[in-house]
Order: C-alpha cells, then sequence, then structure tokens
C-alpha cells in the first residue's frame, strides 16, 4: 500500500495512476523479488518471455498495416515487375502459380493459359514466418511480392472477398528442396492468411519426378512407386523402357509441363486444407517443426525416428 500526497491520474476516467514517483517505489519494492523469481522458474520465465515478444510484435504489425492500409486507400493497385498476370480481371475461375525461380518460371509462362492463370516466380526461399520477427516479415521483399500480387491482405485486414484469384497453386519441384520451399509458403499462409486456406483457394501442384518412354508411347511419373506401377501396367516389357528423371520444373519444356501440371483436364491438385477436429494439433505441430526452437524439432524427430524406414531417408 502507498499513500501519495497529490497523486496524479490519466485521463478524465482516471483508471491509471501517473505519479512518476509511484512507479518507481513499485519498481523498487518489486525488483529483486521479481528477478529471484525469474531465476528460480526458468519455463515460467521463458513463457513470459514468449508471450511478451509476441504481444510487442503484433502491436507492430498492426500499426504496419494500419499505415499500409491508408497508403494504398488512395492509390492504384501496384504489382510485383516478376508477376505474369492473366488477362481475366474477376477472380472466379483464374488461378496463380507460386514457382521458383526464373528457370521454372519461364517454362510455366509459356504453358500457362494466359486468360485465367498467372505465374509469379519466387527467387530462393522465403523467410520462415514462424521463426522470424514482424520486423523481418515487414522487410521481406518475396512475401511483400507475394502479398501485392495476392491482394487480400494479411493477419487482421486479410479480406477473401479482395483476393484477386479463386486458386493459389504452390508448384515447386518433386524433389526435397521443392518440399521446403512448399513447406515454408504453407507456413506463411496458415500463419498470416488462415483465411485464404480455410477458403480453399490454397493447393499444391503436383509435377511428375520422371519421364517414361517407348517408342511413341510416354508417360509421367509422380514418384518412384507410381513409376513402377507404370512399368508393370502401361508398358509390356518386351522392349526397353527410356526412364529419364527431371532434375526440376526449368528442366522440363513448356509442353511437357502443361500436359502433366498446368492443363486443367489432365493435371492432379492437391487442396491444402485445416482439419476442424485437429486445429489445436496443427498449430502445435506447426510451431514445433517450423518455430525457433531447435529442441521441439529434436524431440519430433526422437519420438518418430523408430517409425522411419532407411530406404525412405533422402541423405
Amino acid at each position: 500500500s502507498m499513500f501519495i500526497r497529490e497523486p496524479e491520474f490519466q485521463g478524465q476516467t482516471k483508471d491509471r495512476l501517473a505519479t512518476q514517483e509511484a512507479t518507481r517505489i513499485v519498481e523498487t519494492t518489486l525488483r529483486d523479488a521479481f528477478d529471484h523469481w525469474l531465476t528460480g522458474n526458468p519455463p515460467q520465465a521463458n513463457r513470459l518471455l514468449d508471450w511478451v515478444v509476441d504481444r510487442s510484435e503484433e502491436r507492430l504489425r498492426r500499426k504496419k498495416e494500419k499505415e499500409i492500409g491508408r497508403q494504398t486507400a488512395t492509390r492504384r493497385l501496384r504489382l510485383p515487375g516478376k508477376l505474369a498476370d492473366c488477362a481475366l480481371s474477376a477472380a472466379e475461375g483464374t488461378e496463380i502459380f507460386i514457382v521458383e525461380g526464373d528457370s521454372a518460371g519461364g517454362s510455366a509462362k509459356q504453358a500457362r493459359d494466359r486468360a485465367s492463370q498467372a505465374v509469379l516466380p519466387l527467387r530462393g526461399k522465403i523467410l520462415n514466418v514462424a521463426s522470424a520477427s514482424s520486423t523481418k516479415l515487414a522487410d521481406n521483399q518475396l512475401i511483400a511480392d507475394l502479398v501485392q500480387a495476392l491482394g487480400c491482405g494479411t493477419g487482421t485486414q486479410y479480406r477473401d472477398q479482395d483476393l484477386r484469384y479463386e486458386k493459389v497453386v504452390i508448384m515447386t519441384d518433386a524433389d526435397v528442396d521443392g518440399a521446403h520451399i512448399a513447406s515454408l509458403l504453407i507456413t506463411f499462409f496458415y500463419r498470416e492468411m488462415r483465411g485464404l486456406i480455410e477458403g480453399g483457394h490454397l493447393y499444391l501442384a503436383v509435377p511428375p519426378l520422371y519421364r517414361l518412354s517407348e517408342g511413341a508411347k510416354t508417360a509421367y511419373a509422380r514418384d518412384d512407386a507410381h513409376k513402377a506401377e507404370l512399368l508393370k501396367t502401361e508398358f509390356n516389357g518386351r522392349g526397353k523402357v527410356d526412364v529419364s528423371r527431371f532434375k526440376g520444373l526449368g528442366e522440363m519444356l513448356p509442353k511437357q509441363l502443361k500436359e502433366t501440371t498446368m492443363d486443367r483436364s489432365v493435371r492432379t491438385l492437391l487442396r491444402v486444407e485445416i482439419v476442424e477436429d485437429e486445429r489445436v494439433a496443427t498449430g502445435k505441430v506447426v510451431e514445433q517443426l517450423m518455430g525457433n526452437k531447435p529442441e521441439a524439432r529434436f524431440q519430433f524427430i526422437q519420438e518418430r525416428a523408430e517409425f522411419a524406414k532407411p530406404d525412405e531417408l533422402d541423405i
């Protein structure tokens, strides 16, 4: 308890004491005891620190979103230079392919349907938003280009009706690096544009890993298991089957990319969804695998290492 002569209050409601002397007295009284408590309770101290940091970053993000909102309200939409946009202006029936690198972007731009398919090449791997600060997130050019191309905003400013495309398709190479880039993009959408996933707009393309040919006959395989299945079913085994492995989307001819991955009549798309009954578990796994605590990932590997088969590891 403190008795203060002539106290000063903040605002007309007087619900907060503004006397500087009171602040000094409270800090002097609590500092040592609080320091001892933090030192003696590391788990609670870490949770408290994480909470404070999260609240601080959330305030900074809201402030920046408000500033961006004021700017965009009075200016025309400016799209990223690398975006090859589609001709249709309405979102219905349109889709944007997010590809890795200019090489894959060049093939995709030639293979696309210019009326309804847009292509945005990303240079390298985007920032892991689950472990990055709000300042790094705001300063990242790749993420800024992606947000600008979609036009629907992020976080609390997300507006499904402002999304410029009906489908957002992540199209990466069918290898480990491609899977990592897809994971980073899904993490970004999950943390910053969850409404995009909940609205059923996010998809994964399924590009082939192998090309099998025998004479005039050609088939494409998604993985090793699919390749083995095609060799048994599609080819009679009498002639020699030429099997070639694609190093990436950039190595594929535009015609091959179109007939395997982009043509609506023959392609396969996987829709990314959040299972309603597993929302809490999903958030926990995303934080565990993509967050800034390596010990959580180490624990995840330890708990599941016994289920991994040696032939499934890409080392």
